[in-house]
């Protein structure tokens, strides 16, 4: 067998094999996890590719887009924006975005990169015009989520998802900043002034209350005084008084009992006696009764107010 019939016998073999071995490599498309292709057809959109193996017809069909499915965070150049009390802010933020069809994504705009940009600005500078410059500081996760709404309702038709929008910064201009500032240090002497005169109050308060507190439980000492200072004298009259109706008895039964009028009337005339040289002791000027002579009368007398 001669070299002729050998490629007449095997030629078209070799040339399926020579074939297969060139196409095969260009038909072979492996895609990354978390990516998608999109395949055209002689200029027509086909089918997209998912992650993992996958074949095309070479020199037919071609990867036209390549698209990342992954969360992508985007800065927006910073813009200028008009509060609604006619403020100019600086504003600069960041938009996070996800491509959920790579169809749309393809063909749905030009550049969906550029069409989010642009969104994002024209929605800040609508949600910032319908805000005061205070309210602009104070809300900044409504302007987000506006944002986001805003965003995300056109970016449906770009097979776009926008995740959510954060303003970065801020900036006022710079008079309108020092004004701020100089509102902030007033702020903050005059919560200083408050809280001193609320510490000045709650320390009259506290002296009042100590005041209070002190005769409170000085008059609480007074009343038990009195009332221990009473209890005494009463029980001291009641002893005395005791004492006193002891001795009443005691005389009683004493003058009762034999001898006792005798004795009484000798501790009468003791005292009576004894009263007058008292009296002429402390005195100049004695005055007498007009019978003293007759002291046994007197003690009959003084013994008679006794019987009775």
């Amino acid at each position: 067998m001669d070299f002729y019939d050998f490629m007449e016998l095997f030629g078209p073999v070799w040339l399926l094999l020579l074939v297969a071995i060139l196409f095969i490599p260009l038909s072979i498309r492996i895609v990354p996890q978390q990516s998608a292709w999109v395949v055209e057809r002689f200029g027509k959109f086909t089918r997209v590719l998912s992650a993992g193996l996958n074949f095309t017809i070479p020199f037919i069909e071609r990867v036209a887009y390549k698209h990342s499915l992954k969360e992508v965070p985007l800065d927006t150049p910073s813009q200028v924006c008009i509060t609604k009390d006619n403020t100019q802010l600086t504003v600069d933020g960041v938009v996070y975005f996800q491509v959920t069809d790579a169809k749309l994504a393809s063909y749905g705009t030009s550049n969906y990169v550029q069409a989010v940009i642009q969104l994002a600005q024209t929605s800040m500078r609508s949600v910032i015009g319908q805000m005061e410059l205070d309210r602009t500081f104070e809300e900044r996760e409504e302007i987000n989520a506006q944002v986001v709404r805003a965003v995300d309702e056109a970016a449906v038709s770009w097979g776009v998802k926008v995740l959510r929008y954060e303003i970065k910064d801020l900036t006022p201009p710079a008079e309108i900043l020092t004004a701020m500032q100089q509102q902030m240090k007033a702020e903050r002497e005059k919560r200083a002034l408050v809280a001193a005169s609320e510490g000045r109050k709650q320390e009259e308060i506290n002296l009042a209350e100590g005041r209070k507190a002190a005769m409170i439980a000085q008059s609480e000492g007074e009343k038990q005084s009195a009332i221990n200072q009473a209890e005494g004298e009463a029980r001291a009259i009641e002893a005395l008084a005791s004492a006193q109706a002891e001795a009443i008895r005691t005389v009683a039964e004493a003058l009762e009992s034999t001898g006792g009028d005798m004795a009484a009337r000798l501790q009468v005339a003791e005292k009576y006696v004894e009263a007058f040289s008292n009296v002429a002791k402390q005195g100049n000027t004695l005055i007498l009764p007009g019978n003293m002579a007759d002291m046994a009368s007197m003690v009959t007398a003084a013994m008679s107010i006794v019987k009775k």
